[in-house]
């Protein structure tokens, strides 16, 4: 545990994955510096450590005050590191980005991976959200599998999960690609009662979406009703990507940490889970104390709550201020909802309400 608050500490004063630069920040009786960066690389590959067991305390604390009418949304994903290894991630969608909730990396040089992979971490996320909550798993493409389905309508979590072009779907006695369904731009239909794949598995909901703005179509299932409401709530599975660009170039910088094993990788995303987990809750802190602006320069919130809490350590830090204590995701609204400009305020609303409903 020591080590793990080090590296911690590490990766949050150097903003990278540097194992050599954390060494400054260790106070222990090792004598040399290449004493603490073997106690490093150890701990990276000691296989008694079993980082969702260790990790699932900590998220599961942070989550307990989730208010019980607020839906819990979480994002299924992967992302590629260093074009050999495959991580494998479960998160929960918070205010514009997401939080890791559990993990799993492979040696696997393709980002699509089945459902056997990753059907044991939706088992760990069930046992770590809180008991009571609405759950909703959004998915891109790739994680449409009936498997998956029926995994989740037995834990009682709904879904909203991008379906392929060439899905088949049968609906009122016809059997039909979701892509026969035409569309135009700014067009959407919302089917109820379809049957999945040659199976008929169902009833499900459907929605099928095209916006003026996007290259290509929404096809989107849902166990529950769909609506306009049901792109919205998809589109929240973006929030995943930030996360997975927080832990790259835009934040922890882990394709740099050259460690070259699938279980020193998985390790390594505890230290920046941790971080990440950390960060935000101190910026939730000082959002809920109104003092954002000490270290966000926009008028309204520019920065992610994970940037904010980051500027506030290194402000803390030069100035003896009060860092906070407490692990805690807030399920309820976000008191300052992030805006880049009026304008991009308005071009979003504009876009919310150009979808014509063509209900079938």
């Amino acid at each position: 545990m020591y080590t793990l608050a080090w590296m911690v500490v590490g990766v949050i004063q150097e903003e990278s994955i540097n194992l050599t630069k954390w060494i400054a920040y260790v106070q222990s009786r090792a004598k040399y510096a290449q004493s603490t960066l073997r106690r490093f690389h150890r701990w990276l590959h000691n296989d008694r450590i079993k980082v969702n067991q260790l990790y699932g305390p900590l998220i599961k604390k942070a989550l307990e005050g989730w208010d019980v009418g607020k839906v819990l949304y979480l994002a299924l994903d992967t992302s590629m590191l260093m074009g050999e290894y495959c991580l494998v991630r479960i998160s929960v969608v918070f205010r514009g980005r997401a939080v890791p909730i559990v993990w799993r990396v492979l040696s696997h040089r393709s980002s699509r991976v089945s459902y056997q992979v990753y059907k044991q971490l939706i088992d760990e996320a069930y046992k770590l959200v809180p008991k009571g909550v609405k759950v909703v798993l959004l998915a891109d493409r790739g994680f449409c599998d009936l498997n998956l389905l029926k995994h989740l309508r037995r834990l009682g979590w709904h879904y909203r999960i991008r379906i392929k072009c060439n899905f088949l779907l049968h609906y009122r006695g016809k059997c039909l690609s979701a892509d026969e369904f035409h569309l135009n731009p700014g067009q959407a239909i919302y089917l109820r009662k379809v049957y999945l794949t040659g199976e008929k598995y169902g009833p499900l909901h459907v929605a099928l979406g095209w916006s003026k703005d996007a290259k290509e179509k929404w096809y989107v299932v849902s166990d529950e009703p769909v609506g306009v409401d049901t792109f919205r709530e998809y589109g929240l599975r973006s929030d995943i990507e930030e996360n997975f660009l927080d832990d790259k170039s835009n934040g922890f910088k882990l394709e740099e940490s050259r460690i070259d094993s699938a279980e020193g990788l998985e390790r390594l995303c505890m230290v920046i889970g941790v971080a990440t987990l950390y960060l935000v809750s101190q910026g939730i802190e000082v959002v809920r104390k109104g003092r954002r602006r000490e270290v966000d320069p926009h008028w309204f919130r520019g920065l992610s709550y994970l940037k904010i809490g980051w500027r506030w350590v290194k402000k803390a830090l030069s100035m003896g201020l009060r860092l906070c204590k407490v692990l805690r995701l807030d399920g309820g609204e976000d008191p300052e909802p992030s805006m880049a400009s009026r304008r991009d305020q308005r071009r979003r609303l504009k876009y919310s309400f150009e979808v014509v409903c063509v209900l079938v």
